[in-house]
């Protein structure tokens, strides 16, 4: 006889499948993509191994080893300097992708009341869970066997079929670990915000405590699932005892998962909720206070981790110039551009890195007011004597407000860390300015949330590709070897590479005007557009 409990969840996981029959190839394209084309593009760009020696002794510094973990920088054939620059950022990739679709499938369904409809059916009580984690097992499993028998299959002759099934098998590892977490909060949370905010949280701490440890104390490293990726040693030692960890950790996660959603009660979870005011105060009367209270946890969690990512850099600042000073080869070769230190190249590119972190909070901003209008909870504070205008502006006024301060957070981190840890301190104007320059292309990029949410709304999504092409043709475009005008269709691309290049005031007046123009069309068409019913 089956289990009441599980009941109908071979239905139930078709029928997730199928709701997800879009999202998940997409992910799965996406990350599979990527991870097939670097190798071939560094096989070109390094053909001997003496390219290779030379690219790894510029990688043997504590601010590579921050970013990108440990490597075998001794033997740096084509399969290590793949698995060293790539295995960590596509497993913090495939960790935001099982955030992302556990939360949807958890805590979105209960707030939208879709998962009350289904436990009205001859259903168990345990079996949308349980349904939820067999499709994230498989499609894990899935992008295990694609990406490690496809890697072994590019022809590489240092990536062999074992190094190559480690690589997939730890990325699937990596997305079980983090499903596990989601849906463990899934449980302790009692809305889909919190557990998106609280499984990317400890996905961003797993990531500074292993850039802790690989820089400082190696033991810390351990306790952190992303430090765990970074010892398996892919295509050097293939040590394959993190992965049993990791596979551990998951289980326990699922376990503790399940056994809580067996005795809590829908809608309801484990953290206590603050009870509100009996009264609202005076600055909810406008749409702008209204928005700003709804974001304001959000916003100031989003603040916390941009600070502390400008503060981690910041604060290997100092080892950078230390090492530096130590290895004369690196300190010639890196001498020999034009004069620029490598504290100053890297400065440069943690500005791109740090500014694309920080335009996604104003971006959610935007995209709040989207799924507000799904719920049908807009159509309320419409009937009143508040116009849409004004009811848009307030999410414009916090999206712009809040990407000022996501970006000064992150250049507020990255010079008080770095001074702490340099001998000659840094220049706030310098680091500020560095910073400011990306605050039109930043406009741009609210400009367009508020284009698709004003006149496109089921297009809205879109802007979150926009963004992961920035981030691919400004971090990788070199790497790739992507013409230049790959870099010209992004908004950041017309931005001046401060403090390497001179800040041109042209291009970021243009960006400011093409940001303008797209707010003000969003506006014109939320104004002529139909309320979209929920």
């Amino acid at each position: 006889m089956d289990n009441p409990l599980w009941a109908r969840t071979g239905r139930l996981i078709g029928f997730i499948a199928r709701l997800d029959r879009i999202r998940i190839p997409l992910w799965m394209i996406g990350i599979v993509f990527f991870t097939f084309i670097v190798p071939p593009a560094l096989s070109e760009m390094y053909g001997s191994q003496q390219d290779r020696d030379v690219m790894a002794l510029t990688m043997a510094n504590p601010a590579m080893l921050a970013m990108l973990g440990p490597g075998d920088l001794e033997n740096y054939t084509v399969g290590a300097m793949t698995a060293h620059q790539m295995l960590l950022l596509t497993a913090l990739v495939v960790g935001l992708m099982a955030i992302l679709l556990v939360a949807r499938h958890t805590r979105g369904d209960e707030e939208e009341g879709r998962l009350e409809l289904i436990r009205s059916l001859p259903v168990g009580r345990l079996s949308w869970l349980n349904a939820t984690l067999i499709v994230q097992i498989g499609v894990f499993t899935l992008l295990a066997m694609v990406t490690g028998f496809g890697l072994s299959m590019l022809g590489v002759e240092s990536m062999d079929l074992e190094g190559s099934l480690l690589y997939g098998v730890v990325l699937g590892a990596t997305g079980l670990v983090f499903t596990g977490v989601a849906v463990l909060f899934a449980q302790l949370s009692d809305s889909s915000r919190g557990t998106f905010g609280y499984s990317i949280t400890v996905l961003m701490i797993s990531y500074l405590v292993r850039a802790l440890g690989d820089v400082g104390n190696e033991t810390l490293s351990w306790l952190s699932p992303l430090g765990w990726v970074t010892k398996t040693g892919v295509y050097s030692t293939n040590h394959w005892g993190p992965v049993g960890l990791m596979a551990a950790l998951a289980l326990l996660l699922f376990i503790a998962a399940i056994g809580l959603n067996a005795i809590r009660d829908l809608d309801k979870g484990f953290m206590p909720t603050r009870s509100g005011r009996t009264h609202a105060s005076r600055f909810l009367q406008s749409p702008i206070g209204l928005v700003f209270r709804l974001q304001r946890t959000a916003m100031f969690s989003w603040a916390i981790g941009i600070y502390v990512l400008g503060a981690s850099y910041g604060s290997i600042l100092g080892d950078l110039e230390t090492f530096l000073g130590n290895n004369e080869i690196l300190g010639q070769l890196m001498g020999e551009i034009e004069g620029v230190t490598l504290t100053d190249q890297f400065i440069a590119m943690l500005m791109t890195v740090m500014t694309l972190a920080a335009t996604i909070p104003p971006m959610l901003a935007v995209h709040r007011f989207r799924s507000e209008e799904k719920k049908g909870l807009i159509e309320p504070l419409l009937g009143r004597a508040v116009s849409r205008s004004r009811l848009l502006g307030g999410y414009l006024v916090a999206a712009v407000l809040n990407g000022f301060m996501m970006f000064s957070l992150a250049a507020l981190g990255l010079w008080s860390a770095g001074n702490a840890s340099m001998e000659n301190g840094l220049s706030f104007s310098t680091i500020y300015g560095a910073a400011l320059a990306y605050y039109p292309a930043m406009l741009v990029m609210i400009g367009i949330s508020i284009l698709f949410a004003g006149c496109f709304p089921k297009l809205t999504n879109l802007n979150w590709l926009y963004l992961i092409y920035s981030f691919v043709v400004l971090y990788m475009g070199g790497l790739l070897q992507l013409p230049e005008w790959t870099k010209r269709i992004t908004p950041y691309g017309y931005v001046p590479r401060a403090p390497l290049d001179e800040v041109a005031f042209l291009p970021l007046f243009v960006l400011g005007a093409i940001a303008i123009a797209l707010i003000v069309a969003g506006f014109v068409g939320f104004r002529r557009r139909d309320i979209e019913a929920p």
